[in-house]
């Protein structure tokens, strides 16, 4: 009789400041774990070089944004850096449906919109190791004016203050350690979550 293995699917919202690099983050966790399904969010801020319709975000222009909140097709949805995001709800549920490991890189004020619907949701935030550092990630990309690296710093601080809200945080420094900080986490919730599962189909 094969083993019995109850490894229940899971719904992981990623935050952190822009620079902390939870894109990065979710590349890794992609190439460690089969049933990894990303949340890909839509926007209306342009496309940056390098980046893929469909496999980065969904860019739409701002009318239809809108038209898609009006549906209530976003399970949250916000405006950061002038620009607007959304998770669509139907992607969400249909990964989670198959008990897939499905994560949502989004903002703050999307995981408040998260938190408060109640869901069953993992909360992670990621962390710089310090300013420094993630003003120098920032300048680094060589995609931002002074006063958007200015306006992005100030907003980190802000986002940052959030961090003890959620049910980790994972400090990225060593993106190695991160990782595997990360995945020591996310199997520890799914064999958490999968306990009681576990023990029905046992007969216990």
């Amino acid at each position: 009789m094969p083993e019995l293995r109850c490894i229940p699917g899971l719904v992981v919202v990623l935050c952190g400041p822009s620079g902390a690099g939870k894109s990065t983050l979710v590349a890794r966790l992609q190439a460690s774990l089969a049933d990894v399904r990303f949340s890909v969010s839509y926007t209306t801020r342009p496309m940056r070089r390098g980046e893929v319709h469909g496999d980065d975000y969904y860019f739409v222009e701002p009318s239809q944004f809108a038209e898609l909140v009006e549906q209530g097709a976003f399970l949250e949805h916000a405006t950061v850096h002038e620009n607007s995001y959304g998770t669509h709800r139907g992607q969400v549920e249909g990964f989670a449906a198959e008990g897939a490991l499905v994560v949502l890189d989004i903002d703050v004020q999307g995981a408040a919109q998260v938190r408060r619907a109640g869901a069953d949701v993992l909360f992670v935030f990621i962390l710089p190791p310090s300013i420094a550092e993630l003003e120098r990630r920032l300048r680094g990309r060589g995609t931002d004016t002074e006063d958007v690296i200015a306006k992005r710093l100030g907003v980190a601080r802000a986002e940052m203050s959030e961090a003890t809200l959620f049910d980790y945080v994972v400090v990225n420094g060593d993106l190695d350690i991160a990782v595997a900080d990360l995945l020591a986490i996310l199997r520890a919730e799914r064999l958490r979550r999968g306990a009681a599962e576990t023990v029905f189909r046992l007969g216990l």
